[in-house]
């Protein structure tokens, strides 16, 4: 019992925030400042169209559905592949290839900022899209490899020798057979590379010189000023911003759990 009263007073403590931020958003300037009413009376439900308006919404929100969707589908087509080779596939320097996955992941990712700038200009991919998905996906790919090597490498041997006994290739069993098995670990992995992705602001700020290419974070900048402070704006455009990824994660919970402890943990 006590276990549960501290998780339930956990859940309660990570929700204040969350409260906070819904409660200030509903609020005028002058009710915000003054801090006396945590429940806004009236509702201010135009601060929400003034944010779409003045953040840029319409135009950032469709960017980060399109780096979020395409990255996230570039990762799990490759940690996939790779994760199931590393985990059935016996071949020289394969514990070198995951110690070297290992190593990237312990390198800060702005540390790799420059050179990634310097690699998409020898492309030609400096300041596109196609350039900064690109950039998404190696990042996110260590650590969702091992997710999926870790979830392979669970699964029972035997499927795979029925098949091979039923004349199955190497790469039908993967895609037939072994992929299908894996949609918890694949769920995982796109949740977290999803969310990881849509809060992603730093490295757009780098790779972009066109604002109108920038993800949804850039639209938060707008009511960010010392001259003209709009908290009560800036709290209902950060709630727009977090919204599809909250709903996103929603849908895909229950899947995130099994995924993980059936994959990394193992």
């Amino acid at each position: 019992m006590a276990l549960y009263a501290l998780l339930v007073a956990g859940a309660l403590e990570a929700l204040v925030p969350v409260l906070w931020i819904l409660s200030g958003s509903l609020q005028s300037a002058e009710q915000l400042y003054k801090g006396t009413e945590p429940i806004p009376h009236p509702f201010e439900w135009g601060n929400f169209a003034t944010a779409w308006n003045e953040g840029g919404f319409s135009q950032y929100l469709p960017n980060s559905l399109l780096y979020t969707a395409a990255s996230v589908l570039g990762i799990l087509v490759i940690a996939s592949m790779a994760g199931y080779a590393l985990a059935r596939i016996e071949f020289p320097g394969r514990g070198a290839v995951v110690g070297a996955i290992l190593v990237i992941m312990i390198i800060p990712l702005p540390a790799s900022f420059i050179a990634q700038y310097k690699l998409l200009i020898t492309l030609g991919l400096a300041n596109t899209r196609i350039g900064y998905i690109l950039v998404l996906i190696a990042g996110g790919l260590p650590i969702s490899i091992l997710i999926m090597r870790g979830f392979f490498a669970s699964q029972p041997k035997e499927l795979e020798e029925a098949a091979a006994i039923d004349g199955a290739s190497l790469l039908g069993t993967f895609w037939r057979i072994i992929l299908p098995l894996a949609r918890p670990g694949l769920v995982a992995v796109a949740v977290i590379q999803a969310m990881g992705v849509w809060n992603e602001y730093l490295m757009g700020l780098v790779l972009f010189n066109d604002s109108s290419l920038m993800p949804v974070q850039r639209g938060l900048t707008n009511f960010v000023s010392a001259e003209s402070p709009q908290q009560q704006i800036l709290l209902a455009a950060s709630l727009i911003a977090v919204l599809p990824i909250v709903v996103f994660y929603a849908i895909a919970q229950r899947h995130i759990i099994s995924g993980l402890s059936a994959g990394a943990l193992k």
